[in-house]
């Protein structure tokens, strides 16, 4: 097989390695990028957050985009994601949030019963999330048909989960209190969130996205059986209303390894495998019905660039002469790593995967 790594095609992307992975067309290579790429490893992100907090990143078009397109174009990543944070949503909905060194996001008046479910206000995402939607045109404009740009959002249970808690939690022990008290509440709130955030993916795909990714990543703070209730009905309410616009659909669902069968099947074009999961194991249980994106550990990075290489060529190898994978890390970079090793894990991958490929 000798197709050209770059070419126009009719997304009018001149790379477009990462939208045919998506739907299991053979490539010259494995399309890379990584999750938190456009993050605090970069001096060059450092450098825009000194001059604004994190949520006016978020809300500010014109540094979204800044942050977004760096990776892209210092270390050379096959895709660009673009700048923001699941937690947009729960905003939207009229929940205060802030964010804090150290700590993470923090609600000043978390969900305790039904009159906080009941008082969250309806979203129209033009008008609540417009900010979003305008980075992505923005991002869009800026990239040219470089690379394919990613748009994302959170998943119900884990967005349920910080609004709940009201912050981030080893144990997450109020929501699933709330799943042996009242699951009835829960399910509403679950469902709610289903429909803001199938309405929001949709206005990221209007805007430009080419792909979209949903990031359940408390999903192994679940049981299995409470997994395929609490979780995995709602990213098939969001796949299925979003798959129609023929845009692929990559799914995370941190440390539910356990379902991947089940979750090959809701519609997804892609699953993302965490570090912690077996990615031999995700492929048997997934039978070829869906792509898979991971799972370097991202703690490879932090070692030497000779082993960062047999690490890379180990995932490689686990996937052999397949076209669908799409390599990534099995969660976001870490802010610690170095940023030539970072570079040194796209080229790495660049170099060792033709082999596989062809």
């Amino acid at each position: 097989m000798n197709q050209p790594s770059v070419s126009m095609n009719d997304t009018g992307l001149k790379n477009d390695l990462l939208i045919r992975a998506c739907q299991g067309q053979p490539t010259p290579r494995t399309p890379v990028w990584m999750m938190r790429q456009a993050g605090r490893y970069l001096p060059e992100y450092q450098a825009v957050r000194a001059k604004a907090d994190f949520l006016a990143m978020c809300r500010t078009p014109e540094l979204a985009t800044e942050v977004t397109l760096q990776p892209v174009d210092i270390i050379g990543v096959d895709a660009a994601i673009i700048f923001s944070d699941i937690l947009v949503v729960p905003e939207a909905m009229g929940m205060k949030v802030t964010f804090h060194d150290g700590v993470g996001p923090v609600f000043d008046h978390p969900i305790d019963g039904p009159r906080e479910i009941q008082a969250l206000e309806p979203v129209v995402v033009e008008e609540k999330l417009g900010y979003v939607l305008e980075a992505l045109e923005m991002t869009k404009r800026a990239l040219d048909g470089r690379v394919p740009l990613i748009g994302f959002a959170g998943a119900p249970w884990t967005i349920a989960g910080y609004m709940v808690e009201g912050r981030s939690s080893k144990t997450f022990a109020k929501v699933k209190a709330m799943r042996y008290t009242r699951p009835d509440l829960l399910h509403q709130l679950l469902d709610r969130l289903s429909h803001v955030v199938s309405d929001f993916l949709l206005a990221q795909i209007d805007a430009g996205a080419d792909v979209v990714q949903l990031f359940d990543s408390w999903a192994g703070m679940l049981t299995p059986d409470d997994f395929r209730v609490f979780s995995l009905p709602y990213l098939k309410k969001i796949v299925d209303r979003v798959s129609v616009t023929g845009v692929p659909i990559i799914v995370f669902a941190r440390n539910a390894g356990h379902s991947f069968t089940e979750l090959s099947q809701i519609g997804a074009q892609v699953l993302s495998v965490s570090w912690s999961e077996e990615l031999a194991a995700a492929k048997a249980a997934v039978q070829g019905r869906v792509v898979l994106q991971g799972n370097l550990d991202p703690c490879a990075l932090l070692g030497p660039i000779d082993s960062l290489r047999q690490e890379v060529i180990a995932v490689l190898d686990c996937m052999g002469h397949n076209p669908s994978h799409i390599f990534n890390l099995g969660h976001g970079i870490l802010p610690n790593t170095p940023v030539d090793h970072a570079r040194a894990l796209i080229d790495i991958v660049k170099e060792e995967s033709v082999r596989y490929h062809g």
